[in-house]
């Protein structure tokens, strides 16, 4: 294990890890990774669901998220500096503060990350329903999956190539909707331009933050996903933190550049026909059909490839490390002699994705509450284990970094949390209670696994 001094740069190899995976990404991958993993496009298919919340003040409302986001950020970026490896919280919780901690958190994340693709390849599959009804949902579900799947296992860089392809089409579509929603306002489509989307005196109150809060941190839900290429960047430990700023900043803006302009389209947000296709309908007052299809083909495939893409990227390494470190199955972390990536782990995702797909089809509210409650548990144990390892552990001065941001970061997420579906926290609990029960097994089966208690 790497020694405890705050101002090295750790390698892998202090770890006790050979490089097993292609060091081939650098800053800008890293940051076309997160974006793609958070969507720029995301309002196009939420948007109805969240705008009534805050009562119309969306913009505000990823503001409020961006700025809330900002704290898990930091911490992130601190621990990947300090640890280089794959795996996400696992590693950071594992090396931060002890094993059992680390691996109780990779359960966790598993939660998440494990049904995030599911999730994205189902709303995709449903929404190709509304274009081409005649053809079964499930086809389609087997079509993502399988694509996804051989593109993650050709390689990091392929896997990146791609990335930049979608990320490119996501914005020109995105600058193709606010040139016309510009055009709309400024030629009496709507009202003009307001503040409202930012400020209404009329139901601005703290309950309204405090709702705020709750619906926009669930919104920035991905950048994390680039702490789980750590073995595979270059240009040093802090590659990884800088990222994760990045990402979240320039999706913050192009999350409140979309909202702000379709809520000055449509302001009355109770007028909707169907909110699952709110903003469609936006996109056609101002657009018409060309831009009602092109905002539907492009969340489409945003979601259902691009955002997949890196979500199956993301947990096949996090599976890969805990797999490395014998927690999980040793065949999950085998990789593949030729394109360097973890194969086994891969095709398992896609596995387990077609299966939760099929289950889930009809049920997505479900699927979300599960995906949900694995990324805040996550971010708790992010947050926690910045203080015990910088501050704890190592006596670090650096109080803004190292203590201020992350118990800031820690009750934000623990604010929503506690106010997250009920059936989330208890899906939640009952997967902890499986993790901790196998974790006992483990341990008594395989002594590697050097229980912390």
């Amino acid at each position: 294990m790497a020694k405890n001094n705050l101002n090295s740069d750790p390698k892998l190899s202090d770890f006790g890890y050979q490089q097993q995976l292609e060091r081939s990404l650098s800053l800008k991958d890293l940051i076309i990774y997160g974006l793609i993993f958070m969507v720029p496009i995301a309002p196009f298919g939420i948007y109805g669901s969240v705008v009534s919340s805050p009562q119309g003040m969306i913009a505000l409302t990823c503001v409020i998220g961006m700025i809330a986001m900002f704290f898990t950020a930091i911490s992130y970026g601190q621990m990947s500096q300090a640890f280089p490896i794959a795996g996400s919280v696992y590693a950071y919780a594992q090396r931060g503060i002890n094993k059992s901690v680390g691996f109780l958190a990779g359960w966790m994340i598993i939660l998440d990350y494990i049904f995030v693709p599911s999730l994205l390849y189902v709303i995709s599959a449903n929404s190709i329903k509304s274009l081409l009804p005649g053809i079964p949902v499930w086809i389609w579900l087997v079509l993502f999956i399988a694509l996804n799947t051989v593109i993650n296992v050709l390689g990091i860089e392929f896997t990146a190539r791609t990335n930049i392809v979608f990320l490119v089409g996501e914005l020109l579509v995105l600058f193709i909707f606010i040139a016309f929603g510009l055009w709309g306002i400024t030629h009496g489509v709507s009202d003009g331009f307001t503040l409202k989307p930012f400020y209404d005196p009329a139901h601005f109150n703290l309950n309204f933050v405090l709702t705020a809060v709750s619906v926009a941190v669930l919104s920035f839900l991905g950048f994390d996903g680039i702490s789980t290429l750590a073995e595979e960047t270059k240009g040093g430990n802090k590659t990884v933190g800088k990222a994760i700023l990045w990402a979240l900043m320039i999706v913050g803006v192009l999350f409140i550049a979309q909202t702000y302009i379709a809520s000055l389209i449509m302001p009355d947000y109770t007028s909707f026909k169907d909110l699952n296709t709110a903003f469609y309908e936006i996109a056609f007052k101002v657009g018409g059909p060309f831009l009602q299809y092109l905002t539907t083909i492009a969340t489409i495939l945003a979601w259902g490839i691009a955002n997949a893409l890196a979500a199956q990227a993301a947990i096949s390494r996090i599976l890969f490390g805990m797999a490395r470190d014998k927690t999980l199955p040793q065949l999950l972390a085998k990789v593949h002699p030729k394109f360097k990536t973890p194969y086994i782990s891969t095709y398992l995702v896609g596995v387990i994705s077609l299966i939760v797909g099929l289950i889930f089809m009809d049920n997505v509210g479900v699927l979300s509450s599960i995906v949900n409650c694995g990324a805040l548990t996550a971010f708790l144990v992010i947050h926690v284990s910045v203080v015990y390892y910088y501050v704890i552990k190592n006596g670090s001065r650096h109080y803004w970094k190292h203590l201020v941001s992350p118990i800031i970061g820690f009750i934000i997420i623990g604010f929503v949390m506690i106010n997250l579906d009920p059936l989330a926290k208890e899906i939640g609990g009952v997967w902890l209670i499986i993790g901790i029960v196998y974790y006992v097994i483990l341990r008594r089966t395989q002594r590697s696994t050097e229980l912390d208690l």
